[in-house]
């Protein structure tokens, strides 16, 4: 019978445990992938409240590695230390308060001893795991490090290739890929010494103990039974205390993510919403700028200085000036990808700091010289300022575009995916989607920089027309260097070292001889 009890119950066990240790495992994972979960979450939506400066400040790699390499380290952390760290803690709790109790029994000097010992074995465990945390958090570095490396050259790849630079850029990667590689040594090689190092300050412990009590128990003082229970409790504590050291360990990588997690979640935005912002539904009289001044950094200096010009609805205004004379951050201020230090922007005779953020955007589309494109459909793209949009609306939007012909001779025609920021098109195909996209968000204000600046001649000619008839129902401020796209505009702002330097009319500008008719005269070669 007992026998059968054996046989039948041994199984049933076995079977019960690994029940139990999947479901305690399970639970572990659950709730440190759920963590993960709900840290990539605010990352990601902190990432879309902070304005253009954080974006101007730090690498996309850099940003990539903070929400996966770094918070997969706390998800680590999680799922397999914190069981270690609450069972383990108890099982130290338990087994020194028996061994305690039992070496009172011997005598008073027997836990004194490993009072002293004991807690001896968490000083170098403290030291170490200070040591383990500063190279971990260099090792979280320098993967950020390559994932910049990593997304540069994948989306460079046609300047490395044309500039024949792959070697340059290997030696590079390898380069950092060393520096990695030995922190991570580092941090391991510290990881794997917490494990010893504990065992032999435990063993070496039990050992002094055994010296000091082997001479009464010799003396038949003390019974050599009870002071071998006493130190098999008190080793039995050295298993707990390595597995609670190792997950002190990997806990101090946790940290060091941790830190650098933190660092994103803390930053403040520059750009804030008011309390009580006003919704706005509509453009209707004007826009003002007042003794405007920005700078990105104090250091840097003034970007824009006392910029001061209003500008009616309907009307078509052309900025222009030298590179790095401010333009583009001058028209980025209107939409608030950037806050104004000193002055005011009046929207309406409003601040514009005074309306929701949301609505204001609203109003607004924008070309940019920088084409952004996503990995994603034709279609999907142009509609990407406007939610819910018909195929009719994106149909019309693409023959205002002079892009309809081109959309139509590809395979799939609007469904066809452009590839990672349209790798598949031409420049002037990227930039004349990007134009069908601001077309078809049908914003009251339309900010053009540099919107064809990646045209061929012809598209150029096709563009210019269809924006022309764009900009007559729109409030427009417009950026070129080519000279002849604007030379319809109802005035011209000429800016040179973050200062508006001329106004007036193409004519005007030209009969007054100063800049501007420096730069026409350079352009068209007269």
């Amino acid at each position: 019978m007992f026998l059968k009890i054996i046989v039948i119950g041994l199984p049933l066990l076995f079977l019960l445990k690994g029940i139990f240790m999947f479901i305690q495992d399970f639970i572990m994972n659950v709730v440190g992938q759920g963590v993960v979960k709900e840290v990539r979450n605010k990352l990601y939506v902190k990432m879309q409240d902070l304005c253009m400066d954080f974006y101007g400040r730090k690498r996309t790699g850099e940003l990539m590695s903070r929400i996966g390499n770094d918070v997969g380290m706390i998800a680590n952390a999680l799922s397999y230390t914190l069981k270690d760290v609450i069972l383990e803690s108890m099982k130290i709790i338990l087994y020194s308060f028996v061994a305690f109790y039992i070496g009172f029994q011997l005598s008073w000097k027997v836990p004194l001893v490993a009072f002293i010992i004991f807690p001896a074995i968490m000083l170098p465990v403290l030291i170490v795991g200070k040591k383990i945390k500063m190279f971990a958090t260099e090792v979280q570095k320098k993967m950020a490090d390559l994932n910049s490396i990593m997304a540069e050259t994948i989306q460079g790849a046609y300047v490395v290739k044309t500039f024949c630079r792959e070697e340059y850029e290997i030696e590079r990667f390898k380069k950092i890929n060393e520096q990695y590689y030995k922190f991570n040594l580092k941090t391991i090689k510290r990881m794997i010494f917490l494990s010893p190092l504990t065992e032999v300050i435990g063993v070496s412990g039990a050992m002094v103990i055994l010296w000091l009590m082997g001479k009464e128990v010799i003396a038949g003082k003390i019974s050599f039974g009870v002071l071998g229970v006493f130190l098999a409790f008190l080793l039995s504590m050295l298993k707990p205390i390595k597995k609670v050291s190792n997950a002190y360990a990997l806990n101090q990588q946790a940290f060091a993510a941790s830190s650098r997690i933190y660092d994103i979640l803390e930053e403040e935005t520059k750009v804030k919403e008011r309390p009580n912002s006003e919704m706005i539904k509509g453009f209707n009289k004007n826009i003002s700028f007042v003794n405007v001044s920005f700078e990105y950094k104090k250091s840097d200096g003034c970007v824009l200085e006392n910029i001061n010009f209003e500008v009616s609805k309907g009307e078509v205004v052309a900025i222009v000036g030298p590179s790095g004379a401010g333009k583009t951050t001058l028209v980025g201020l209107i939409p608030r990808l950037y806050d104004v230090q000193k002055g005011q922007i009046l929207i309406d005779g409003k601040d514009s700091k005074d309306i929701n953020i949301k609505s204001l955007r609203s109003l607004i589309s924008i070309v940019s010289q920088d084409t952004v494109l996503f990995h994603t459909s034709v279609s999907e793209n142009i509609s990407y300022g406007k939610e819910g949009a018909t195929d009719d609306e994106i149909v019309v939007a693409a023959k205002k575009a002079h892009i309809y012909d081109f959309i139509m001779s590809l395979p799939e025609q609007f469904d066809t995916v452009v590839g990672d920021r349209g790798v598949r098109l031409s420049g002037g195909q990227k930039q004349r989607i990007a134009i069908a996209r601001a077309i078809l968000k049908e914003g009251p204000i339309l900010i053009l920089d540099e919107a064809t600046s990646h045209l061929d001649s012809e598209s150029e000619r096709l563009i210019k027309d269809a924006l022309y008839v764009l900009m007559e129902e729109r409030t427009s401020f417009v950026i070129a260097h080519r000279l002849s796209t604007i030379l319809k505009a109802d005035r011209i702002l000429v800016l040179e070292k973050g200062k508006i330097v001329e106004i007036g009319t193409h004519d005007k500008l030209l009969k007054k001889g100063g800049l501007y008719k420096r730069l026409y005269d350079l352009q068209f070669n007269i």
